[in-house]
């Protein structure tokens, strides 16, 4: 048995050439990875030995050659194949186990494009690719992490064509997130990040039971290892739709930097958001919203859930509950409740991954674009269109009010009063609709909303939502403008005394 090793991440190489070796592996490898296992005194044949070429090129060119290409694809049970390998001083590899050139950690690490360069592996996407070809006579490794399996696995004689055959669906899924990252990055560097082709690549976390529907089966797949280093499980097991529903929520609360910020959404819209003097109060605040749509929704908490708040969610059935850190008493809390789901991020606060660009499925393909982001700045530069100013109290309100509109179904508006929401219409066809749709739903809530502030994700193409705001006492309005009657929407404004700021960017969400 023939072994090929040549590894950029050495984690656990020296470990599993040991092992080999005591399964009486003859072991081949190449410069850095061969001196390595030199100095650990595992005896190996350094490829140009092998091949009997040396390496060219700055070792470029060393393991491109018939002796080790065609040693690792003739097949061992064909006879013409068998025949060529002999007449040509071929032998078996039996074993490839390499993985790549850092090229993703370069581009973190250097603008150098010629470094960069130099860090696209060639020859080691080859050998996978051809190890993988040949599965049913060759193992391809390219996972650390599977080292200690595979060892198992030849002690105990399960080297089989199936074990193999999953080892070859990995190699290629390997190479091919290797090469869909060398693509994407030259986009990204001469094309703006819109190529030609646009590859997205995602690495399965988990299973779901199924998807949005029970006929449809689901899967969570992450970038990055962001899920796998962010999202642990306390109890429960998180569904399909409560992942939608907890990247709308996580979205929102953790919009406001360390504000003790407590988000309420279902179907993957706030029904419930405040910030007050603590997360106690801010949840208390934020049910006060829409109780009623709360029911079995998901809450996201930017701090740690203590026992107190635990005692608090737990008076109604909420399904999920993801928080930045959670108290074993809390846990203790939920002990006996089967059906609520809790997951944390282990952190002081909640964080998101920031992902640079945006996608949609629509039959036939995806339409794709930069992630939508809303910054401070953005609020703060808002240019004010009416003689009155808001209060400091109204402009905090504001900053609240269009984060939420910017996470939130178009047509959407938003009111919120003293770091609270207190009204929300969203999805509407008409703006306006969307605006009476909030105001009822305060009614039948018993909410007073007179001097709240106002936000709107795009333009208002009317007045006619600024004289719904004045009939509940709205004192200040943040939206985009653009509109050909903003003349009319300001005039309205002053006529009623509101506050009113134009931001200058929508923010459309379908």
């Amino acid at each position: 048995m023939r072994a090929l090793i040549s590894v950029s991440d050495k984690d656990g190489v020296i470990e599993f050439a040991k092992e080999l070796k005591k399964l009486n592996f003859e072991i081949l490898s190449t410069g850095g990875t061969f001196k390595l296992l030199k100095e650990n005194n595992i005896e190996a044949i350094e490829v140009s030995d092998f091949t009997q070429s040396p390496e060219l090129f700055e070792g470029r060119v060393k393991t491109l050659h018939p002796k080790i290409h065609g040693a690792i694809l003739h097949k061992r049970n064909d006879k013409n194949h068998i025949q060529q390998a002999q007449d040509n001083n071929i032998l078996g590899i039996d074993l490839v186990c390499v993985n790549l050139y850092p090229f993703k950690k370069t581009t973190i690490m250097s603008d150098d494009f010629d470094e960069i360069i130099e860090n696209i592996d060639i020859g080691g996407p080859a050998m996978i690719r051809s190890a993988a070809k040949n599965y049913k006579d060759v193992m391809v490794v390219c996972d650390p992490l599977d080292y200690e399996h595979i060892i198992t696995t030849l002690k105990t004689n399960k080297n089989n064509e199936q074990f193999r055959l999953k080892l070859m669906i990995k190699a290629y899924e390997h190479t091919a997130n290797y090469d869909a990252y060398i693509a994407n990055y030259m986009n990204e560097r001469f094309n703006d990040g819109f190529g030609a082709s646009k590859f997205i690549v995602g690495h399965k976390v988990f299973d779901t039971k199924y998807g949005e529907n029970p006929h449809q089966k689901g899967t969570l797949y992450e970038f990055d290892d962001f899920f796998t280093n962010n999202f642990i499980t306390l109890k429960g097991e998180a569904s399909f739709n409560n992942l939608t529903d907890i990247n709308a929520a996580l979205n929102l609360a953790s919009a406001f930097d360390k504000a003790p910020a407590v988000a309420i959404v279902k179907h993957a819209n706030a029904c419930g958001f405040a910030i007050k003097e603590n997360l106690l109060q801010s949840y208390i605040h934020a049910l006060k919203c829409d109780n009623v749509s709360a029911y079995g929704g998901v809450v996201a908490i930017n701090g740690k859930l203590d026992k107190e708040l635990a005692l608090k969610i737990n008076e109604i059935y909420i399904e999920v509950i993801i928080a930045a850190n959670v108290d074993e008493e809390a846990l203790e809390v939920f002990k006996d409740k089967k059906r609520i789901k809790i997951f944390t991020q282990k952190t002081p606060f909640l964080t998101r991954a920031y992902d640079k660009y945006d996608f949609k499925h629509i039959d036939g393909g995806f339409v794709y674009q930069n992630s939508d982001e809303i910054s401070n700045d953005e609020i703060n530069n808002a240019q004010l269109k009416s003689d009155r100013k808001a209060s400091e109290q109204e402009f905090k309100d504001l900053e609240i009010a269009l984060k939420i509109a910017t996470f939130t179904k178009s047509n959407n508006v938003v009111y919120v009063k003293d770091g609270a929401m207190v009204a929300i219409g969203m999805g509407m066809t008409s703006r306006i609709d969307a605006a009476k749709a909030a105001i009822n739903k305060a009614k039948e809530m018993g909410l007073d909303l007179n001097g709240c502030v106002l936000a709107s994700e795009a333009f208002f193409p009317f007045r006619d939502s600024i004289d719904e705001a004045s009939k509940i006492g709205v004192k200040a309005i943040i939206e985009p403008g653009g509109s050909i009657r903003d003349d009319e929407v300001i005039k309205a404004a002053n006529e009623y005394g509101i506050a009113l700021y134009f931001s200058g960017i929508r923010h459309f969400l379908h």
